[in-house]
């Protein structure tokens, strides 16, 4: 009996590895095909014999994407986007959830069920857009910042990060006479890295993903964002100009193998960030979630 109860714990976790194996297995080989394709000939393509290895190794696909100075536009305007939105958000997050773990804060439940409340519930898409329009933000990148600049999830969790302090450490700063906004940089911040680190990821993410705001609110090309830039390649709409002179099954070829380089293109700036901030992302979601 004893034997058996050694023994089960060290199967159970066989079996998870072998799913998370599986899920890891399913979930990158989508990625190493489209990987595969953008770096595939035009023959190996027409055959249908790209699997999750490139046949024919050429990089033509990318050289017409590098050479779209849109696209390369569109990249440094979102990598600076995604970086203006994370900062401000990250403040705006600190800013409110900071005074939320106050004992002492008058409709501390109010405004914490409040911000809840945004979670199930909105005023949908058509509302939204009419609010941006009244305030002045379409066609400006100040639409794709301030609508979505604090996420009521993220916030939660930042919240209860900060309960998760001592506030013996508090307290001592106040007896020393020090300030909110002090006892806030000087302990509270350098002691909240790994779920500031993880926050920020979320949000960068987040941010890098979206186009669907600037499908609603941008008309102006100049401002498109790299992710809005992909959804037209993958909807045949930027392949025209570069394939005009082309066959129809040339044109067809050249088009997948955009596609799948436009896709590289958008995806590996912010894989290159996942690296950076890994060591805080498990603790910083984990304590930030649980501890209360």
């Amino acid at each position: 009996m004893n034997n058996k109860i050694r023994q089960n714990p060290r199967l159970s976790d066989v079996l998870i590895m072998i799913f998370i194996g599986i899920t890891v297995i399913i979930s990158i080989l989508p990625f190493l095909n489209i990987i595969a394709v953008s770096l595939s000939s035009k023959e190996a393509i027409i055959s249908d014999k790209v699997t999750i290895f490139p046949r024919g190794f050429n990089i033509e696909s990318y050289k017409l994407v590098f050479a779209d100075i849109r696209m390369l536009k569109s990249m440094g305007l979102t990598i600076v986007l995604t970086v203006i939105y994370t900062v401000l958000s990250m403040i705006m997050s600190i800013c409110a959830a900071y005074p939320l773990t106050k004992d002492n804060l008058k409709g501390r439940s109010f405004f914490s069920m409040l911000i809840i409340f945004t979670m199930f519930f909105s005023g949908g898409m058509i509302p939204e857009y009419l609010l941006v329009k009244e305030l002045g933000m379409l066609d400006s990148l100040t639409s794709l910042i301030v609508p979505g600049m604090i996420s009521a999830f993220n916030l939660i969790i930042l919240r209860t990060f900060f309960t998760s302090i001592p506030p013996s450490l508090e307290e001592s700063a106040y007896l020393d006479g020090s300030s909110h906004i002090v006892t806030l940089t000087k302990i509270v911040l350098p002691l909240s890295l790994p779920v500031l680190a993880t926050l920020s990821l979320f949000y960068a993410v987040s941010r890098w993903n979206t186009y669907m705001d600037a499908l609603f609110y941008i008309t102006n090309s100049n401002l498109y964002p790299i992710q809005l830039k992909l959804y037209q390649v993958v909807m045949n709409s930027m392949v025209t100009d570069l394939t005009a002179q082309e066959g129809a099954m040339q044109t067809e070829v050249i088009a997948e193998g955009i596609k799948a380089a436009s896709i590289m293109f958008a995806t590996i700036p912010i894989l290159i960030v996942y690296p950076w901030l890994q060591r805080y992302f498990v603790s910083g979601a984990m304590v930030g979630a649980v501890k209360e």
